[in-house]
């Protein structure tokens, strides 16, 4: 909706502002006008006007020259408004000397001849649309749940489909208005028709391309907006534009037929009316997703348009345009990032994975939107190019500045979403788990390590020159500026030496390539491993969950536990019996085992292989196993291999020794049945005990 203000006000701001005075022609001035002028190019009276206009004002207080200024402008409006009201009482007359300056131009050659002309000037585009259209064939349709829905996702065939056309038509009508010879008057309204016409074609154009764009459905089969509700506006909005276009072209057609500013400026204003119109029914009869609309925001913006019209009306331009771009901008950059969006994010789309295209895309129409309101808006306030270019006031140095530095921020944010969108667009190119050979592996762990420290390297640099260029266009001195940094630069430099010993310290670790992204290292008290870098820590993830945040400069010496391969070892204890051949044969059969598998033969570099007898212990033999495999893949291996071993030895006869206690009970229970019997023969009471 605010996008329609923005037209309804831009469009009469326009036909106010370019519309030249009406020429009027040269008279013999009296004998005392002429005496005068001769008088003015004498050198006395040149210098004396010199010495006049180089005169200093008188200086003025600065609540005076505020007054001075509130004064000045309560008296242009007062002056406009009189002037647009004195030129309705006097619009009569400049209608009927309109008409006579027609007839006497038309007179000539015809009405019929002029008529014809025109008729033609309005169908010729028309006519060779359609034999374009017949020529060229339709693009195909398809429905889906009933919804129609081209075939052509691809932005080309998109752009073609709709703007080959629009490029016809406006060629077409361009040619009667270079073939046919037109009168003065005539050709003025000619020209001003076919532009009004051209600029109608290419609002449907784009009009129906940017529908197409923002209702394109996502992967996931849904719309960012609905048909329904991207028609409405697109209606409301072409009506609004060409309404406009035809207005203008009417006021334009007023200049060569004598009429006045003031007249002009009336017309104007009436054709505002339905603009506003236009746009207020817009407002009211709006789409809303849930079915009701807000009363209150559509008086809002209802009464916001009516101020905007009569901000324009009274002529205070400044608080108009602040009005329309407060509007504008956001809702026109909205819509070109949907469409851009849309277009990116559809399964099919042209930018589907263009990762620079859709970037540059992106803030390459942002750029070009805010650079022509910028340039728009100067223009309106009255700053041309040429004395934007070359003025010495200070307005039009900070005029100049301003428009500069909005254009440096632009090029800086472009220039930093494209690298952006290339540095992610490395980092998701360069997965890890998409790795095929070691070698890659290791180059993507690199990248993965390396791409987002430099990414906020970037950032920084390129905001740090922006922002600089952006004060020496304002005329800001930035060499101070830069020597007091230095200073404090090394000020903070001394205050902060374990940052500056952290960020020192990462670089030279980085450029070691001590450690990646992935790699489970080891220094002093911490271990985990690596996932994250910045430029003064780095984040360590435990095995057992927690995650540790440690400074570079605390780091010290570093064991990376992922680097090229591994050897685990394997200690065994068997009985001194084992036949000690047989089970190296065994554990040879299970190493050539786990090389065949599919699973962990890729991740073994040389498979289990039996080393020989370790040392003879108390109660078994020592034996030493080792493999080398690739780092973190030891340990899954490992445990498949004890398992095997354990199952091979138990088929071979081949025993584990574990620690044993044997006591030698020979003749046992005899010595104990003796004892018991002597301890019974030495009690007291035995010998008179009966017995049993």
């Amino acid at each position: 909706m605010p996008l329609l203000a923005f037209i309804v006000i831009a469009g009469s701001a326009g036909a106010q502002t370019t519309a030249p005075a009406a020429p009027v022609p040269a008279a013999q001035p009296p004998a005392e006008i002429q005496q005068i002028l001769q008088l003015m190019q004498t050198p006395q009276v040149k210098e004396w006007m010199a010495a006049q206009t180089n005169a200093a004002p008188p200086a003025v207080s600065d609540d005076a020259g505020q007054m001075s200024v509130l004064s000045d402008l309560v008296d242009h409006a007062r002056r406009h408004v009189d002037t647009v009201s004195d030129a309705a009482m006097d619009l009569p007359e400049e209608v009927g000397d309109a008409s006579e300056i027609v007839e006497r131009e038309i007179a000539p050659s015809g009405w019929w001849l002029v008529a014809t002309k025109v008729l033609v000037l309005f169908l010729a585009g028309a006519a060779a649309e359609l034999l374009l259209r017949l020529i060229v064939p339709r693009l195909r349709i398809r429905r889906v749940d009933g919804e129609v829905v081209t075939v052509a996702h691809h932005a080309a065939a998109n752009l073609l489909y709709r703007i080959v056309p629009a490029i016809v038509f406006a060629v077409a009508t361009l040619v009667p208005l270079l073939m046919f010879s037109w009168p003065p008057v005539t050709r003025s309204m000619a020209i001003a028709i076919a532009i009004a016409l051209i600029v109608a074609r290419f609002t449907i154009a784009f009009g129906r391309l940017l529908v197409a764009l923002v209702t394109l459905p996502r992967a996931d089969g849904e719309r960012d907006v609905s048909r329904a509700q991207a028609l409405f506006w697109f209606r409301r909005c072409a009506i609004f534009v060409i309404y406009f276009a035809f207005g203008w072209a009417a006021i334009q057609l007023m200049v060569p037929l004598g009429f006045s500013a003031g007249a002009r400026y009336f017309i104007a204003y009436v054709l505002g009316i339905g603009l506003f119109l236009i746009a207020s029914e817009a407002v009211w009869s709006r789409p809303s997703e849930e079915g009701q609309r807000s009363a209150g925001l559509s008086w809002g913006l209802t009464l916001y348009f009516a101020l905007l019209w009569v901000l324009w009306v009274t002529g205070f331009n400044l608080l108009l345009w602040i009005g329309i771009y407060s509007v504008l901008l956001p809702r026109a950059l909205a819509v070109a990032t949907l469409a851009v969006r849309s277009l990116h994010q559809a399964e099919a789309g042209f930018l589907a994975k263009r990762r620079i295209a859709a970037a540059l895309l992106d803030r390459g129409v942002r750029a070009i939107i805010i650079t022509a309101a910028a340039v728009w808006f100067g223009r309106m306030l009255g700053f041309a190019a040429d004395r934007m270019a070359m003025g010495e006031t200070m307005l039009d140095r900070l005029t100049r500045g301003a428009i500069g530095g909005i254009v440096i921020l632009l090029a800086a944010d472009l220039l930093w979403h494209l690298a952006r969108a290339y540095i992610n667009g490395k980092l998701d190119d360069s997965r890890i788990d998409g790795a095929v050979t070691d070698e890659e592996k290791a180059r993507r762990a690199r990248l993965q390590t390396l791409l987002p420290i430099f990414r906020n390297i970037l950032a920084v640099v390129i905001a740090v020159i922006a922002v600089l260029m952006v004060l020496a266009g304002l005329g800001i001195q930035i060499a101070p500026l830069i020597a007091g940094a230095g200073v404090v630069g090394v000020a903070v430099g001394f205050g902060a030496q374990a940052i500056v010993k952290d960020v020192i310290s990462g670089m030279f670790y980085l450029w070691d390539d001590a450690f990646r992204v992935g790699e489970y290292i080891e220094s002093g008290s911490h271990k985990g491993v690596v996932e994250s870098f910045s430029l003064r820590s780095v984040k360590l993830r435990h095995h057992r969950g927690p995650l540790t945040t440690v400074p570079f400069g605390e780091l010290g010496a570093i064991k990376n536990l992922n680097r090229d391969w591994t050897i685990d070892k394997i200690s065994l204890n068997v009985t001194y019996d084992t036949d000690l051949v047989k089970a190296k044969k065994v554990i040879k059969q299970i190493g050539q085992q786990l090389l065949e598998n599919p699973e962990f033969g890729p991740h073994i570099i040389e498979t289990l292989k039996m080393k020989g007898v370790e040392q003879f212990g108390e109660f078994a033999i020592e034996i030493r196993l080792s493999m080398m495999t690739k780092p973190g893949e030891q340990f899954v291996i490992r445990r498949n291999a004890l398992a095997m071993i354990r199952n091979a030895f138990k088929e071979n006869g081949i025993e584990f020794a574990v620690p044993t206690v044997q006591v030698s009970g020979e003749g046992r229970e005899t010595e104990a049945r003796a004892a018991a019997a002597r301890q019974i023969m030495q009690r007291p009471d035995a010998a008179s005990e009966p017995a049993s």
